[in-house]
């Protein structure tokens, strides 16, 4: 019963973030753009964080023993039994540059493991919701990953092939090679499209964070796909910067043996 209602109040703010962010879209649709640059040299606006603050106020509101941890602002109670994990707009380029795979990413931590997760794409009116040990959802249907057991006839996608840790890059460069195509810069929208059964593997090594992937974990697992680091290891609110997932279980092993086999560091040499 707590989950339900935890995930209609995120569904709810959700709803409040889409409205924010589609006003925006049209404010820019025409031209002109205005953000700074982070210490991390990534982008943010401050659409970002006027939408992180929103949300804040909604679940400190609604929920005021739940811990937060957000893309923008950084941490509340983070030690609490519940904490929520915010990124704001999850593809903040993507924003930038008008092209409409941004979303909001709205997940919600039990002791550090994510058990609801939400994806919204404002631009398209798409969400995905996961909760954990039920269904996932896309716009409250059912839906499920594609049955794909071989590498060679997965799609793959992929965020960013910058942020690519060197320890990784044969591995990497192994899934490219032997995927049969992919497609790359669609952030949270691929990984929606995978538990949709549209994409197979969705693979991200560095520059991910909690806040990119919390959401992610019910939504996958509960279309029946596998989510975890490139070492097998579940993905929680303190894992590291590596994804690895898949919409076949048997595909992810195959994916998690290749890695393995070309990787050139153990786990707990991870930046």
């Amino acid at each position: 019963m707590e989950l339900k209602y935890f995930t209609q109040v995120a569904e709810s703010i959700a709803d409040r973030t889409r409205q924010l962010l589609k006003q925006e879209r049209q404010r820019y649709l025409y031209g002109g753009r205005e953000f700074a640059t982070k210490d991390d040299l990534s982008p943010v606006t401050l659409i970002d964080q006027q939408t992180e603050q929103l949300i804040r106020e909604q679940l400190n509101q609604a929920f005021p023993t739940h811990g937060i941890l957000g893309e923008e602002f950084g941490a509340e109670a983070q030690n609490e039994e519940w904490v929520w994990v915010i990124d704001p707009i999850d593809g903040t380029k993507q924003f930038i540059a008008g092209v409409p795979v941004y979303g909001t990413l709205l997940a919600l931590c039990h002791h550090g493991r994510p058990v609801v997760g939400i994806i919204d794409i404002p631009a398209l009116d798409e969400r995905w919701v996961g909760v954990a040990g039920q269904p996932s959802t896309l716009n409250g249907r059912v839906i499920t990953t594609r049955p794909c057991k071989h590498l060679a006839d997965a799609l793959m996608s992929t965020s960013n092939t910058e942020f690519v840790l060197p320890e990784h890059r044969a591995g990497y460069n192994h899934l490219l090679k032997a995927s049969k195509w992919r497609i790359y810069g669609a952030a949270c929208y691929s990984y929606g499209c995978l538990a949709s059964g549209r994409i197979d593997l969705s693979v991200d090594s560095g520059g991910m964070r909690e806040v990119d992937y919390c959401a992610m974990v019910p939504i996958i697992e509960g279309a029946g796909g596998k989510i975890t680091d490139w070492y097998g290891e579940p993905l929680t609110l303190y894992s590291k910067s590596t994804v690895v997932a898949a919409g076949d279980p048997q595909l992810h092993a195959q994916v998690l043996a290749a890695l393995t086999h070309h990787s050139s560091s153990q786990p707990n040499s991870l930046a």
